[in-house]
């Protein structure tokens, strides 16, 4: 009898250090071995020419989720997660998101079970608070911290979930109480409100003028503030979808002051520009997302920023909505661009299209690619080293790669519930053919084998960079009366 259950066999192991030719043996749901020429499994994939690589981790996505805006989004979990699994990536870190009057500790139980019911691949959440009521600070957050939801998601925009500067701070105290991440949709809301008020009102209404109603400025402001919240209480924070060159360039800057701050930006800020907006009628919805795409300038800069470390962390922001009355179009066909759904599907899409770019064109190198898709989000979040990288003990999530195969991405072959991709007629080189999570094969001929339901949660340990590295501001009360300034 074979001491493992499964061998892949022949290919090319790929990791943050380089990549190198290894057999990868199972045993249950975890590798047991790495080595060339491992003894027969009872099972064996031949992966000879292939590239052996760890299943992405996609740390920010938004699944079976109600908007702020009251729009419930396309995907199911058993959709996003089927749609992520065909694109390689075996964690997905979505929402439970909390809305006004909404008991926290009842989101989390009612996003887990719909997770439970449906997940095809692992899943982890991170709390997203729009209510910080007492009640939530005091009672709900502490103890969903301590029970392994290690990361918090907070808005600095959008009338209907953003916090208030005080209210962002009582939510960092506790995070800094209870060893948790803080992350953080960082605009301006004053900037962002008055830009698109007076654009709605002299008639510049159509989806190209969603980019102009996001001032770059909004975005690099949101950033200093933050940072500066950080550091009077020396909470690590992560900045989500950062967009802009001065977006980029604050965060290196706070990071080189030794600040705890760690951020991403997402494919749409790599690959798309504000002009993708700019098409007939409502087309351009297809295309809006917030923050928005900018300029190549901010592309340039973006890609250099991932190069340098700057931005550690490559996430699709997955917001499914289908181009339709249920979706973008849900005011209707005069809808304006105040009015229709941002976001973009992009689980599937997320690691093939950065392949391409980075491996395949040679924008950068294979394991500065596997460090930003899987092996930085799985350390940052908590997860490492179970996932987000091929160890001995870690889970046997695998994604198998035809660094040859050619594939051009249309609307017809995603897997999501959105209808449509906004990279349609986009011929990428690289494609994951056989992916593994826990040791199981999920997908492997174009089909999917996993059950809904299977995917497991991940709840989480305090990871380094969630712990302080330091003692706070003296500004800074342990003992504050979370939520007293909003009586």
């Amino acid at each position: 009898m074979s001491v493992y259950d499964l061998v892949v066999r022949g290919g090319s192991v790929a990791s943050t250090e380089g990549v190198f030719p290894m057999d990868v043996a199972i045993r249950g749901e975890h590798i047991v071995a790495l080595g060339q020429d491992l003894p027969q499994g009872t099972r064996e994939i031949d992966a000879k020419g292939r590239l052996v690589m760890p299943g992405g981790v996609d740390a920010h996505c938004h699944i079976e989720q109600l908007s702020g805006g009251g729009i419930m989004n396309a995907d199911t979990f058993e959709s996003a997660t089927r749609a992520a699994a065909f694109g390689g990536t075996t964690t997905t870190i979505s929402f439970a998101a909390q809305h006004r009057g909404d008991r926290l500790r009842r989101v989390v139980e009612r996003y887990t079970a719909l997770a439970e019911r449906g997940a095809l691949t692992d899943f982890a959440f991170h709390l997203w608070i729009s209510d910080p009521t007492p009640e939530t600070l005091v009672e709900d957050l502490p103890a969903l911290i301590d029970a392994g939801h290690r990361s918090i998601k907070i808005f600095m925009t959008y009338e209907n979930v953003r916090l208030l500067d005080e209210q962002v701070l009582d939510v960092m105290a506790v995070a800094r109480q209870h060893g948790a991440l803080v992350c953080a949709h960082a605009e301006n809301h004053g900037m962002i409100k008055w830009m698109a008020d007076r654009l709605v009102s002299r008639g510049y209404v159509a989806p190209k003028f969603h980019p102009v109603s996001h001032p770059r400025g909004s975005e690099a402001e949101a950033f200093e503030r933050l940072i500066r919240f950080s550091e009077l209480l020396d909470q690590p924070i992560v900045l989500f979808h950062v967009s802009t060159a001065e977006g980029a360039a604050i965060v290196r800057r706070a990071r080189g002051e030794g600040i705890k701050v760690f951020a991403e930006t997402c494919p749409q800020y790599l690959f798309m520009t504000a002009d993708d907006t700019d098409r007939p009628g409502l087309e351009g919805a297809k295309w809006m997302c917030s923050p928005p795409p900018r300029t190549v300038r901010d592309q340039n800069a973006l890609w250099r920023a991932l190069d340098l470390g700057d931005l550690q962390i490559l996430s699709s922001d997955h917001a499914p909505y289908r181009y339709d009355e249920t979706g973008k179009l849900s005011a209707g066909p005069g809808s304006t661009f105040k009015q229709i759904a941002n976001g973009l599907p992009g689980l599937e899409t997320r690691l093939p299209l950065m392949f391409d770019a980075m491996v395949s064109r040679g924008m950068s190198t294979i394991e500065k690619f596997v460090e930003i898709t899987a092996t930085a989000p799985a350390k940052i979040y908590g997860l490492h080293p179970r996932k987000g990288a091929i160890v001995v003990g870690g889970d046997a999530d695998i994604a198998i790669w035809d660094p040859n195969r050619e594939v051009t991405l249309t609307d017809e072959a995603m897997h999501d519930n959105s209808g449509y991709t906004p990279f349609a007629g986009r011929t990428i080189r690289g494609w994951p053919e056989i992916v593994l999570r826990r040791g199981s094969v999920i997908v492997s001929d174009g089909a999917i084998h996993a059950k809904p339901g299977s995917g497991k949660i991940q709840l989480r340990d305090c990871a380094d960079s969630m712990k302080p590295s330091g003692t706070p501001s003296p500004e800074f009360d342990p003992q504050t009366n979370f939520g007293a300034h909003l009586a």
